[in-house]
């Protein structure tokens, strides 16, 4: 056997994307201590916490209006599946969490959407889970937004604009599904 064959099966990393917006980032710098565009490893059996208490949080946001753990993600896999996920957790007791439309009390917690936006006070930070297969660690990758995070929009699906230029939606009708025709029919 070659050193090739004898190798250990490459794995790929559970990757949680953060980018992390405040209106007032360039004056309050409340995000200085937070690692942007390094990706950092996280033990399996650790809760990522972000909040205002360095002793306490990895992840740290210099403002006094952060609670001292503002939230907490747990990585876990499903029962019966090989799907990893994220669990995140409300840990103020003062500010609302809110995760996409989910408002979160203190000690509410749900499953982390492979996409969103979690929100408190002028916070925003969109992530975004990039699936892998390790289960010793999962990995966070954080990122600075310079324009603010808005709220995706469910905007309907596109559709063909006719060549005489006007769209079927424009037309009262819209509501009927297309009938088939056989071009010999008349």
């Amino acid at each position: 056997m070659t050193s090739f064959e004898e190798a250990e099966t490459e794995e790929t990393v559970t990757c949680l994307h953060m980018t992390f917006y405040h209106p007032c980032q360039e004056d309050k710098m409340m995000f200085r201590c937070l690692n942007f565009c390094k990706r950092e490893q996280v033990r399996a059996d650790e809760m990522a916490k972000f909040g205002r208490d360095s002793n306490i949080c990895h992840y740290n946001l210099m403002d006094t209006r952060v609670s001292r753990i503002q939230f907490s993600l747990q990585f876990y896999r499903k029962l019966n599946s090989s799907e990893f996920c994220f669990e995140i957790k409300n840990m103020s007791k003062k500010t609302k969490l809110i995760v996409d439309q989910t408002e979160l009390g203190y000690l509410n917690k749900i499953d982390l959407p492979w996409k969103c936006i979690i929100s408190f006070g002028d916070y925003r930070i969109l992530t975004e889970i990039q699936e892998g297969d390790s289960v010793d660690y999962f990995e966070t990758y954080l990122h600075l937004a310079e324009v603010p995070i808005l709220q995706e929009r469910c905007l309907p699906s596109l559709q063909p604009v006719p060549e005489n230029g006007f769209s079927s939606s424009s037309f009262p009708s819209q509501g009927k599904s297309p009938i088939e025709i056989d071009e010999n029919e008349s």
